[in-house]
């Protein structure tokens, strides 16, 4: 168990709300990065599978070039405290215009995504991070278009 002691429910609900803010207004790498583990990391979207912050980067740079007017709500952001780590359960309701050339309208994606993630205390900073974030499942509203 580390030292530090294992992240707290608010600490762990505030990176929650701090990471969907920092996706929202595609804020730069700089302000992103602090939020994910240096080690141990994987992240599973339903498109890619990301080990490191290199991988995280490259998957960053090009959906903040696909999607745009992105919106997302916490729903649900269950912790459980267990050992050094935080398990937790979240539903984010993800709403995001996308558009595709040449069609004359952009469309909006309105989904809850449904996601599991594993946090932990940076060794380095002290500060809870993300080490895994896994969707699990994409529930798409009436009236949405599909990724």
């Amino acid at each position: 168990m580390s030292s530090l002691g294992p992240p707290t429910k608010e600490e762990v609900q505030q990176l929650a709300a701090d990471w969907y803010s920092k996706l929202d207004v595609h804020a730069p790498m700089v302000d992103i990065l602090p939020l994910l583990a240096t080690e141990e990391l994987e992240m599973k979207f339903p498109e890619a599978t990301l080990r490191n912050l290199a991988d995280f980067e490259s998957w960053y740079q090009r959906v903040i070039r696909i999607f745009f007017d992105e919106v997302h709500q916490i729903k649900k952001c269950e912790v459980k405290v267990a050992g050094d780590k935080a398990n937790v359960d979240i539903i984010v309701k993800w709403e995001a215009s996308v558009w595709n050339p040449p069609v004359a309208r952009s469309q909006r994606i309105m989904l809850d995504a449904y996601q599991t993630w594993c946090v932990k205390r940076s060794q380095q900073t002290g500060r809870p991070v993300i080490v895994y974030y896994g969707v699990d499942d994409l529930k798409y509203h009436e009236g949405s278009a599909r990724l």
